[in-house]
């Protein structure tokens, strides 16, 4: 961090004059060191964020954030059955723009790491849906981006034609993705609403002594539009234990038609994303990034059994890719790492770095994709048309909300480092921890 937290906190003064700041600490994450940030502790009691940007692009986001906190009026926030946090104010450290908001109390789960059944997830999908119930104006009212359904899936067919012009993008993946961009069924869906892209660190947690974590405040408002609900659902392909409980709470607390094939979006997002890093990289002209990306989406690639849309569209439980490789975290990483944070910005490469590794760890966890991706063994896929992935849809919601009703809270049976059960892991499972660390850290590159 270039700036001391006190130098941060006094800035806090000028954001909101007459404020009496007693303290001042560095947060315990720093929104993946693209920010300067500190809490400062007010007289008051209250204990406030302030982040600055030193960049174009963190200023941006900084900007977008405040414009999104300002959007969400108190009757917008009525709406919430949780916390965003509430615009203070804004100012200048130097040339540098500063943003303050409240800090939330609370805790933040990794996504490997939330558990399924009753607590977190289901308190997740809800929170979620929750965000698309919001009436639009509250967006369109504050000038901020509108996408239709036609309008996002245009935007999409741009980044798969950007992507294939590097000549780095596997053959069956342009295909895959061009068939799934094409498909008209895919695309019926009401534009929401939307955060632009939650992550599970954007959750902020309490603990319940009955019901186990619950959702208390929602975290990253900087990309508020309106856009294709199937884009704060994609985070879901980190979280395979999860992930049918986020969707199947999700869709009992919508109140909107279902749409059968927002799953398959959200899948198909969560894949573009190696898309995106590819071309982020061809445009900033940065090798590394570039060969980064490509050796992901050779790991995806190999982890494919077909090139059709009904590989993307078959049941979940029917398809085993390289992306579904990507779905645990090695246990090495997460030794000794405390993910439950008293803040309201975070940095995701803390969480994955292994305190022994040395260089370039994003090259390193790629290559750890790449040959885990060489290991799975992948078959049985099935293929269907649309209109019986519906019908699979439909029924698979229907068993998802019974099994969910039977569920308990598990966080007293499993190992609370490893997310998981404490049972011994095959090596086949370590590979595929290795892959998901390695889209992890790549989404959260400090490259970026």
């Amino acid at each position: 961090m270039g700036r001391s937290p006190f130098t941060l906190a006094a800035a806090v003064t000028a954001a909101l004059p007459g404020a009496e700041v007693t303290g001042a600490r560095i947060l315990s994450a720093d929104g993946d060191g693209r920010f300067d940030s500190a809490v400062a502790s007010l007289a008051d009691g209250r204990e406030l964020a302030i982040r600055v940007a030193d960049d174009d692009e963190t200023a941006r986001e900084l900007a977008g954030e405040a414009l999104a906190l300002r959007a969400l009026t108190a009757g917008a926030r009525a709406m919430l059955p949780f916390r965003a946090p509430e615009y203070i104010g804004e100012t200048r450290l130097g040339d540098a723009r500063a943003l303050v908001t409240e800090l939330l109390p609370g805790f933040q789960i990794e996504a490997a790491m939330v558990p399924g059944g009753r607590g977190a997830a289901e308190s997740m999908g809800a929170a979620i849906a929750a965000v698309h119930s919001l009436p639009t104006s509250v967006v369109r009212g504050a000038g901020l981006i509108t996408r239709s359904a036609q309008e996002s899936r245009d935007e999409l067919a741009r980044l798969v034609d950007s992507a294939a012009s590097t000549g780095r993008v596997p053959a069956r993946l342009t295909v895959r993705w061009r068939e799934a961009v094409a498909d008209d069924d895919l695309w019926r869906f009401e534009s929401t609403v939307v955060l632009g892209g939650v992550q599970a660190t954007s959750f902020i947690f309490r603990d319940d002594p009955e019901l186990g974590p619950e959702v208390t405040g929602l975290i990253g408002w900087h990309s508020l539009a309106v856009g294709d609900p199937a884009v704060d659902l994609s985070w879901l392909s980190a979280a395979p234990d999860a992930s049918a409980d986020v969707h199947a709470s999700y869709a009992r607390a919508a109140d909107r038609v279902p749409d059968p094939a927002l799953e398959v979006r959200a899948r198909l997002l969560a894949e573009l994303e190696f898309a995106r890093w590819l071309v982020h990289g061809d445009s900033l002209r940065r090798p590394d990034i570039v060969d980064d990306a490509a050796a992901l989406l050779e790991a995806l690639a190999d982890g494919l059994h077909g090139d059709d849309l009904e590989v993307i569209a078959a049941r979940s439980e029917g398809v085993d890719s390289a992306l579904d490789a990507l779905d645990r975290v090695p246990a090495s990483t997460l030794s000794g790492v405390d993910t439950s944070m008293q803040t309201d910005a975070y940095n995701p490469n803390e969480l994955w770095r292994d305190e022994d590794a040395d260089g370039d760890s994003t090259s390193d966890l790629s290559d750890a994709a790449s040959d885990a991706a060489h290991r799975l063994q992948v078959g049985g896929l099935e293929t269907e048309d649309l209109t019986s992935v519906r019908s699979a849809a439909s029924d698979d919601h229907s068993s998802a909300d019974r099994a969910t009703d039977g569920r308990r809270h598990e966080n007293r049976d499993r190992d609370p480092q490893r997310g998981g059960t404490t049972d011994g892991a095959s090596p086949e499972d370590e590979a595929q921890r290795a892959a998901r660390a390695a889209l992890q850290r790549w989404k959260s590159s400090d490259s970026e």
